[in-house]
């Protein structure tokens, strides 16, 4: 499929799939309103994450708008869960920590977390935040410091708040310069893009 492609088009795919952080994870625990889901959605393809985990143990898996995704859920996996210690998990097999975001008293500031590890980062409900057990079965708690009288963000502003800052130190780290799939994997990846 890669003889289809104009140059242009086929160097961007190399270049954004060279670039995706297989060690920034996000998961999205029952996430209601599906603009919400969809921003995250953007906001994940921005920065390079590769993976989506939805976790979804009340709620119903949300539907995802090619709109305001403007299809960014075209280039990112998903994977669906409906049990969180399954999730995490699965996650921490694969070398993950876990940390879910959530104002408590052991929360981390955000701005005080290596976010060059591997990391998956948890955001939960509009309304609710996490749930207990994902608050509880997390590694740890972290939270976005905030000045004003409100003490929450909207869910895809606190993600995208994160997860450029995971993108400010990743770049620092010249993260973003190298693929951190081996060749065989990487080829694969674009060869699957390619076909989209």
């Amino acid at each position: 499929m890669r003889k289809f492609k104009t140059d242009e088009r086929l160097q961007k795919i190399i270049s954004t799939a060279t670039a995706r952080q297989f060690s920034l994870q996000v998961v999205m625990e029952n996430i209601h309103d599906p603009h919400n889901v969809s921003a995250i959605f953007r906001t994940c393809d921005a920065v390079g994450v590769p993976k989506i985990s939805l976790l979804y143990t009340f709620e119903s898996f949300p539907r995802i708008s090619k709109t305001s995704s403007s299809s960014a859920n075209k280039w990112i996996d998903v994977e669906k869960y409906n049990d969180t210690k399954n999730c995490y998990d699965h996650l921490r097999a694969q070398g993950f920590k876990v940390y879910a975001s959530i104002l408590n008293k052991n929360a981390v500031n955000i701005y005080d977390i290596d976010l060059t590890q591997k990391v998956a980062l948890v955001f939960g409900n509009e309304k609710r935040g996490v749930s207990a057990e994902a608050e509880k079965l997390a590694d740890e708690t972290f939270y976005i410091p905030m000045r004003g009288m409100i003490q929450s963000l909207n869910v895809s502003v606190a993600a995208a708040v994160t997860l450029y800052e995971a993108q400010r130190q990743r770049v620092i780290k010249n993260m973003y310069g190298q693929s951190e799939l081996e060749k065989k994997e990487l080829d694969a990846l674009i060869d699957r893009w390619c076909e989209k």
